[in-house]
C-alpha cells in the first residue's frame, strides 16, 4: 500500500465474507432475507424484482403459518385454503375461501391480523425497519423500492417517513379501535369488543375487507359505519396525500398530486353513493322499503367501501344489476396511488381524463392548474389501463372456461374484486375449483403489486436505443 493511501471502509464482519473457505454458493445461502431485500452486490435486484419477490416470500411465510396445528378450527386448513387466505390477507382484498369467524380459532385470527397489518403498511416498510433493529444498513436500491412502495419521489429523506409512516398508521389504527370498542362493547361485552375493536380497525384502515361477524355481516347501525367509513377513506387516499395534508397547516401548500386525487375521491364517492342511493330506490331495489336517511348512509358507505375495502353494508347478490355495474366501476377504478387500496387508481383515471380534455381542446400536452403533464405520464397511465384491461378479461374468460354453468356478471364481478383488492363478493368465491382459486389468487397478486411493477420486473428494462426510426401514421378511430 502506497504511504499516504488510506485502505477502503468495509462493514463489520466483511472479512468474514471475503474468507476463502467461503464460496460464492454458501454466501448466497447464507442469509437469503439479506439476498432478497439487499441483493448481491455484483447483481442487485431491481427495486420492481424486490417487491414482487418479497410479496412472494410473505405469501409463502403465511400459507405456511396458517397450516401450523392450532390455527383452523377442527380440522386444518388445506394447502389451497392457507395460500388463499394468505394471499387475500397480505394482498390487503378479503375474499376467502373460508369463513375467519368460524374456521380459524383465536390464533387463526391474530395471524390473519398480522398477515393484513403486514399487507396494509408494506412489506418493504416492514423489511425496513426490521433490517434497521437488525443494525443492516439500507442501501440505495432499497431506498428506491421503498419509494416505489410509498410513492414517493425523494430517497434522501424516506427511512424519516417511514418512520412517521408506522406512527401514523399506528395512531389512527388505535383511534379507530377505541371508538368501535366505545360503541361495541355493550353489545359484544367489553371482552370480545376489544378484539373485535382491533381486528377491524385494522381491516377497515387497511381496506382489507376481512371481518368476524360470520354470516351476519358487519354491523349496519350508523355509528358503525361511519367509523369504518371513515378509517377506509383515510387508509385509501394514500401516504404522500396524508403526508401532504399533516404539513399543510404549516403553511406547506398541497401539492398538485393532493389536490387532484381530493377531487376525484369526493367525485367518485358522491357519484357512487347518489348512484346506488338511486337504483336502490326504485321499484325492485333492496333499499326501497327503508327511511331514505338509512338508504343514504348505505348507499354511500358502500360507495366507500367499494373502491377496494370490502365492507358490505347491502349483500351484494340483493343489489340490483346497475347497483353492481356501478360497484365493479367503482372497484375497478379503485383508491389513490400508494394507498392501502388497489385498483387502476385515481391517478390513473385523472391523467386519462386530463390527456381526453387537453386533446379535445387541441393542447399540445395535458394541462391543469397551470401546470402541464409530462408526456410519459400520459403513456405509464395507459400502460396501466391496457394491461389491467388485458388481466380482467383474460381471468374472466378462463374462469368461464373452466367453470361449466357459470353466468359472466359474477364472475366478470369477482375478478374485478380480486384485481382491486377489494373482497366483494357475489358469492362466486365458494364455487370457485383448484383452478379458479389459484388464478384468484394470481389476480390478487398482480393487483396489490400493480401492473406496472410486475410488468418492470417480468421485462428486464432495455437501454435507450441510439437509433431514431423514421414516423408513420396508423389509423386510429
Amino acid at each position: 500500500m502506497r504511504e499516504g493511501r488510506v485502505p477502503p471502509l468495509q462493514p463489520e464482519g466483511a472479512e468474514r465474507w471475503s474468507s476463502p473457505r467461503f464460496s460464492s454458493q454458501s454466501r448466497l445461502l447464507a442469509n437469503p432475507l439479506q439476498r432478497l431485500f439487499f441483493g448481491d452486490r455484483r447483481r442487485p435486484l431491481p427495486p420492481p424484482s424486490r417487491l414482487v419477490a418479497g410479496l412472494g416470500l410473505l405469501v409463502v411465510v403465511g400459507t405456511l403459518l396458517l397450516k401450523l396445528p392450532g390455527v383452523g378450527r377442527g380440522d386444518p386448513l388445506s394447502w389451497n385454503e392457507a395460500l388463499f387466505t394468505a394471499t387475500s390477507a397480505l394482498s390487503v382484498t378479503g375474499l376467502s375461501t373460508i369463513v375467519a369467524a368460524e374456521d380459524l380459532t383465536f390464533l387463526g385470527q391474530i395471524l390473519l391480523l398480522l398477515l393484513i397489518q403486514i399487507g396494509g403498511v408494506g412489506f418493504m416498510v416492514v423489511a425496513v425497519v426490521v433490517f434497521q433493529l437488525l443494525g443492516r444498513r439500507i442501501s440505495l436500491l432499497n431506498r428506491l423500492a421503498l419509494c416505489n412502495s410509498l410513492g414517493l419521489i425523494d430517497p434522501g429523506a424516506i427511512l424519516e417517513l417511514t418512520r412517521r409512516v408506522l406512527i401514523g398508521v399506528t395512531l389512527i389504527e388505535l383511534g379507530g379501535a377505541l371508538l368501535l370498542w366505545v360503541h361495541w362493547r355493550d353489545l359484544y361485552g367489553p371482552g370480545r369488543a376489544v378484539f373485535l375493536a382491533i381486528f377491524h380497525a385494522v381491516s377497515a384502515f387497511c381496506n382489507a375487507g376481512f371481518d368476524l361477524f360470520g354470516q351476519e355481516g358487519i354491523p349496519t347501525d350508523g355509528l358503525s359505519l361511519a367509523i369504518l367509513g371513515t378509517l377506509i377513506f383515510i387508509g385509501g387516499l394514500g401516504i404522500p396525500v396524508l403526508s401532504d395534508l399533516l404539513t399543510w397547516p404549516r403553511g406547506h401548500r398541497p401539492s398538485l398530486h393532493t389536490r387532484i386525487t381530493l377531487v376525484v375521491v369526493v367525485v367518485l364517492l358522491c357519484t357512487g353513493g347518489l348512484g346506488m342511493f338511486l337504483a336502490e330506490s326504485l321499484p325492485g331495489g333492496s333499499l326501497r322499503e327503508l327511511s331514505w336517511p338509512r338508504r343514504l348512509g348505505l348507499a354511500f358507505f358502500q360507495s366507500v367501501s367499494a373502491r377496494t375495502a370490502g365492507f358490505a353494508g347491502i349483500p351484494i347478490e340483493d343489489l340490483t344489476p346497475a347497483s353492481q355495474l356501478l360497484l365493479m366501476t367503482l372497484m375497478f377504478i379503485g383508491a389513490a396511488p400508494a394507498s392501502m387500496g388497489g385498483g387502476t387508481t385515481t391517478g390513473t383515471l385523472a391523467v386519462l381524463v386530463l390527456a381526453l380534455w387537453g386533446y379535445a381542446r387541441g393542447l399540445p400536452s395535458a394541462q391543469i392548474a397551470g401546470r402541464s403533464l409530462d408526456p410519459s405520464m400520459v403513456r405509464k397511465a395507459a400502460a396501466v389501463l391496457t394491461v389491467s384491461l388485458f388481466v380482467v378479461l383474460l381471468a374472466t374468460w378462463l374462469i368461464l372456461i373452466t367453470h361449466h354453468n357459470s353466468r359472466l356478471e359474477p364472475v366478470l364481478f369477482e375478478v374485478i374484486s380480486a384485481f382491486a383488492t377489494c373482497g366483494l363478493s357475489t358469492g362466486f368465491t365458494g364455487e370457485l375449483n383448484l383452478f379458479g382459486q389459484l388464478l384468484i389468487v394470481l389476480v390478487m397478486f398482480w393487483g396489490r403489486l400493480g401492473a406496472l411493477t410486475i410488468v418492470l420486473a417480468l421485462a428486464q428494462q432495455q437501454p435507450r436505443p441510439l437509433v431514431t426510426y423514421p414516423e408513420e401514421a396508423i389509423l386510429i378511430g
